[in-house]
């Protein structure tokens, strides 16, 4: 049997783990990303071009069996285009509408799927609206290229929503209801060839400006998890989806409102690495070429810590007890996810103890 070939567009970290986990399997992956350095090319063969390239994409979808992406900025149209010649998924229209958060929005209310109220803005007219509508705080967000709290903002009145809008350059937004939260939550699935569809236990994270600093899974509520996976299988079904999918979601009085929606292996997921039976890494790759799905078990209660701006010593990370130490080989920069960290136990409660060294270990070098 030919080796098969998965073309990753976009080298990150989050491709760097698809690569890692797809050499057991014997898959060979190809990048394409517009830095020579992207930690993908350091497990992989890269090929360095803009993700506007045409031709370079062309020629990297005539090299592989099947494309993905572990990013979401690449033109739809020549997605659509190379769609025509070699599967790419996940979907080129599901991808169109989670990079839109306006679109985003309107599919979550038309799946029946409640989300925070919004409104779209384009000028200055649709700010008062807002204000009418929504009420205070209200959070601006730029409709496009906003991750890792980028492209949004705060206002707690109309003085300060006016002068968010002008610092996201005036271009077309949203704006949405402040969300009271007791904690943010977030549910994986993965969508195989065949329609299987398998989940993940729900994570809770904890965001520190826009940016994930930890997760703790399983988040054990039958039935938020029932909710949360029935309304991913809404989305899936909708796209005819293959690959993995990632729901992020507020934990209100209310229940479930849902955030926002990832088409993609998600950085939530980390710790399926050391603890579930099938990674989302792997499982990812196992449904884009069309492979039976894996386990999604989780191995009992895992952890994951961010390592942001600095890494820790992998040394004195691996002194501590059932520690894992992931570095993504990329240079240090304020807020940068450069690594992470992992502990699996059997216990929850155990875990969480077990887990205070290795959290006050990172809070050092984090920044």
């Amino acid at each position: 049997m030919a080796t098969p070939r998965v073309g990753i567009i976009g080298a990150g970290q989050l491709g760097r783990m698809m690569a890692l986990a797809g050499y057991p399997l014997g898959i060979d992956c190809l990048f394409l990303d517009s830095a020579p350095d992207a930690p993908g090319g350091q497990i992989a063969p890269i090929r360095c071009a803009a993700f506007d390239d045409a031709e370079a994409l062309g020629a990297l979808a005539g090299a592989v069996d099947v494309l993905t992406y572990d990013i979401e900025n690449v033109p739809i149209g020549i997605l659509d285009r190379l769609a025509e010649d070699v599967p790419v998924f996940p979907q080129p229209q599901v991808l169109a509408v989670a990079r839109d958060r306006l679109a985003e929005k309107r599919l979550f209310s038309e799946l029946g799927i409640p989300t925070a109220a919004f409104v779209p803005v384009g000028d200055e007219r649709d700010l008062d609206r807002a204000a009418e509508s929504l009420g205070w705080p209200i959070v601006l967000k730029r409709r496009r290229m906003g991750y890792d709290g980028r492209g949004q903002r705060v206002a707690k009145d109309s003085g300060r929503l006016a002068r968010a809008w002008r610092e996201l350059d005036e271009a077309p937004a949203i704006a949405e209801q402040w969300m009271n939260f007791d904690r943010e939550l977030s549910l994986i699935g993965v969508s195989g060839a065949d329609g299987a569809l398998m989940f993940y236990p729900l994570s809770e994270n904890v965001h520190r400006d826009g940016i994930l600093i930890s997760t703790v899974a399983p988040y054990e509520d039958e039935v938020l998890q029932r909710t949360a996976e029935r309304w991913l299988s809404e989305l899936m079904r909708r796209y005819d989806y293959r690959g993995v999918l990632t729901v992020e979601f507020f934990h209100t009085d209310a229940g479930l409102i849902a955030n926002e929606f990832a088409p993609r292996v998600h950085n939530s997921g980390h710790w399926t690495i050391e603890g579930a039976e099938t990674s989302q890494f792997e499982n990812h790759l196992r449904a884009i070429l069309g492979w039976p799905l894996g386990a999604t078990a989780p191995r009992g209660h895992a952890a994951m810590f961010n390592m942001l701006g600095k890494l820790a010593d992998p040394a004195r990370v691996l002194a501590i007890a059932g520690a894992h130490f992931h570095g993504y080989g990329k240079r240090p920069r304020p807020a940068r996810k450069l690594g992470h960290c992992t502990m699996v136990d059997a216990d929850r409660d155990r875990l969480l103890a077990r887990l205070a060294p290795l959290r006050a270990l990172i809070a050092k070098t984090n920044y």
